[in-house]
């Protein structure tokens, strides 16, 4: 179905800032929802962001609003999560989701809202 590539993330200090990726191919659906999601060792995969086709429609988790921004370039079917201030419990694994909708939807916020993730890409915050 439609696959899901993550790239940007690395080592870096706390305070320091990433910029996810995540380019998106094998599009069946003429719009998309799409989200952020990571996974820390020996936790549940927890929703971070999530941006409407128009990106008019943006959520985020409380404990990164402030600091994570996601947007999205349709043209290039990519959509991109700005990670600043970046906290040691900010590590772990991002993974980026995507359902089509026919009109665009919301910022959907839950894992099941979604049927398509990327591999993920690790992102891992120093003290």
């Amino acid at each position: 179905q439609v696959q899901l590539v993550e790239s940007g993330g690395g080592l870096v200090q706390a305070g320091d800032s990433l910029r996810l990726s995540c380019a998106a191919s094998g599009l069946t659906f003429s719009k998309y929802v799409m989200a952020w999601f990571r996974q820390a060792p020996g936790k549940e995969r927890e929703f971070v962001a999530a941006i409407s086709w128009t990106g008019g429609s943006t959520a985020y988790a409380d404990s990164v609003k402030g600091r994570f921004t996601i947007s999205r370039d349709n043209a290039k079917n990519t959509v991109y999560l700005q990670m600043n201030s970046l906290k040691p419990e900010d590590t772990a694994v991002y993974y980026c989701a995507a359902v089509g909708s026919n009109w665009g939807g919301p910022a959907y916020t839950k894992e099941y809202e979604y049927d398509s993730w990327g591999q993920g890409t690790q992102v891992t915050v120093s003290s």
